[in-house]
């Protein structure tokens, strides 16, 4: 277990006519290894959840405990919280400040004094993770990049502190389809190579059902479903109630079984889907 919450509250604008509950009574449990997506309608708190993970904000009442370390404990180190818990904002290129690639990716390292040739060996590594070439674009200014480019400068920026639990709030927000593409593909690639455990914060439907082993589900400050992917998914009308959805594919393959077509309907992607419809059609003797 690398976070545990104990019955969050979280209000803003305490005792004023703009007070509003936030978080109402979470109680949550990550694991070290989790792939989480956390899902739910803008407003429904999620935000505001991942932005106690590392201590940005701290509990009405209740507990947020990372690796140990409760955040609203007077001992709590929240220096050492954020090392452990990388949070990734939506838009993190507007964060961006440095002159070159190299000094902003460099600057939380550097923060934590440690020496020159660690500072340099994580840069480098963090750049490789997100798939930017160290050597030509090191010294490159990051505001001359593509908004794909930038967006991996920010999130190498997070992972050259070696974070255990990265938090990506809507990581694809505002990108066109070959950037959303390159993210995604490095965030997958980072939990199947590198082991950290990741929390990811989207819309997309199809995003979540292709990426995470495990979804939490917000609605007006509640938690109120929790569970692996494919169990979440199978329960569309109470995601439906909730005004959320479930993948289009996922969708498609309901309404094919339903006329009639002895097909699985809790595929949750295209490959799945494919590989699903050709065996069915091989049964049926038509392939």
């Amino acid at each position: 277990m690398i976070i545990k919450i104990e019955n969050l509250n979280y209000i803003y604008n305490p005792n004023t006519p703009f007070e509003k509950k936030a978080l109402d009574n979470i109680n949550l449990t990550v694991e070290e290894g989790d792939f989480i997506g956390l899902i739910g309608h803008t407003g429904s708190g999620k935000s505001t959840l991942v932005q106690h993970l590392n201590g940005l904000l701290k509990p009405t009442s209740g507990k947020v405990i990372v690796d140990g370390i409760d955040t609203s404990s007077k001992d709590g180190n929240l220096k050492e919280v954020r090392q452990k818990v990388g949070l990734v904002f939506q838009y993190p290129e507007h964060q961006l400040f440095e002159e070159t690639v190299y000094k902003d990716i460099a600057f939380g390292p550097k923060n934590l004094g440690l020496e020159k040739d660690e500072v340099h060996s994580r840069v480098k590594k963090a750049m490789e993770l997100v798939g930017l070439d160290f050597e030509n674009l090191k010294e490159r200014s990051p505001f001359e990049l593509s908004g794909g480019q930038k967006r991996r400068v920010a999130i190498a920026g997070v992972l050259a502190m070696k974070p255990k639990v990265l938090v990506l709030d809507e990581p694809t927000a505002g990108l066109d389809p070959r950037g959303r593409d390159e993210i995604l593909g490095r965030i997958q690639k980072l939990y199947e190579e590198e082991g950290i455990t990741i929390i990811l914060v989207s819309h997309s439907m199809e995003d979540i059902a292709r990426l995470v082993n495990k979804i939490i589900v917000m609605h007006k400050g509640k938690l109120v479903m929790e569970g692996e992917t494919k169990e979440i998914f199978r329960k569309a009308e109470k995601l439906e109630e909730l005004g959320l959805g479930i993948p289009q594919i996922t969708c498609f393959m309901r309404r094919y079984k339903s006329r009639g077509n002895p097909v699985d309907d809790t595929v949750l992607t295209v490959e799945e889907a494919k590989r699903e419809l050709i065996n069915y059609l091989r049964r049926r003797g038509n392939v």
